[in-house]
């Protein structure tokens, strides 16, 4: 995969909120470049996507895989690093936004034309995805038939670390004051992922 402009600036992203964590952790600074150096290696490895709208969850990906190879720790650890780092980090606050501009209805028609474009299968490792509009049970829903977390962890010979990826969904949904609702994912033998997106209404806990 070709290290773009557009992959160096989310892996610096993900890099740099995961540095401040483990610093803030005590560990030692030189996992910081033994996680970069892993890095590199599984993006000379690993398969195009494209001009992917999902290419931050395919560097989430790849580094989560660099994480784990680079501090030596359990899977679990490594996870409670990279959520913690990314929770704690102002500008992914601000990056992912909140419930009503990611769900803006003007963002459906884009939504839609992607998952057509999806099915066309043009990069092996891109995700397949289709669209649901709200239906008064929630917001929006997706359901992807294939994931390139998946294929990527599978390519690396490590799918058990997919599941963490998909732990960061929740996470992510309740940053931006949204409730998620799954089912099923494929890193757990489900079929397809079920993602479905609602407000937070005010009498809800989340």
């Amino acid at each position: 995969m070709k290290n773009t402009f557009g992959v160096k600036m989310v892996y610096n992203f993900y890099h740099s909120a995961v540095k401040t964590e483990l610093k803030r952790r005590g560990l030692p600074k030189e996992l910081a470049e033994k996680i970069d150096s892993e890095h590199k290696k599984i993006l000379a490895r690993a398969k195009d996507i494209g001009r992917s709208r999902l290419l931050s969850s395919y560097i989430m990906a790849s580094y989560f895989i660099a994480l784990n190879r680079g501090t030596g720790l359990s899977a679990e650890e490594n996870y409670e690093i990279y959520r913690d780092g990314l929770c704690a980090s102002k500008l992914f606050h601000k990056v992912l936004g909140d419930a009503e501009s990611y769900l803006d209805p003007k963002k459906m028609e884009g939504r839609l034309q992607w998952s057509a474009e999806s099915h066309k299968r043009e990069y092996e490792n891109d995700w397949v995805v289709d669209i649901l509009p709200g239906n008064g049970e929630y917001d929006l829903g997706y359901d992807y038939h294939e994931c390139g977390a998946c294929k990527l962890c599978n390519d690396e010979g490590c799918p058990e670390l997919a599941a963490y990826i998909c732990r960061m969904d929740f996470v992510l949904a309740d940053i931006m004051n949204m409730k998620l609702v799954r089912t099923g994912t494929i890193a757990e033998g489900a079929p397809y992922c079920d993602f479905r997106y609602s407000r937070i209404r005010s009498s809800e806990e989340k």
